[in-house]
């Protein structure tokens, strides 16, 4: 198997807390909106830290899982 990664511009990314946070600002991800095959995410209290990006569908599942328990 081929392992390749990819680096994205996200410089200009616009990030959003989920709506599912606490108004503290603790224990938060942050999604970049307008990447229409991928999901950028990162932690908001490490804004300048390292971001992860995920293929959408694989997002989708995830979160999904999630909300099954």
């Amino acid at each position: 198997m081929k392992n390749s990664t990819r680096e994205y511009d996200l410089s200009s990314a616009t990030w959003y807390k989920s709506t599912y946070s606490a108004g503290d600002g603790g224990d938060c991800l942050e999604v970049a909106a307008g990447h229409p095959t991928l999901v950028p995410i990162r932690d908001s209290k490490n804004r300048r830290g390292p971001k992860l990006a995920f293929r959408a569908g694989a997002w989708t599942a995830f979160v999904g899982s999630l909300k099954q328990g």
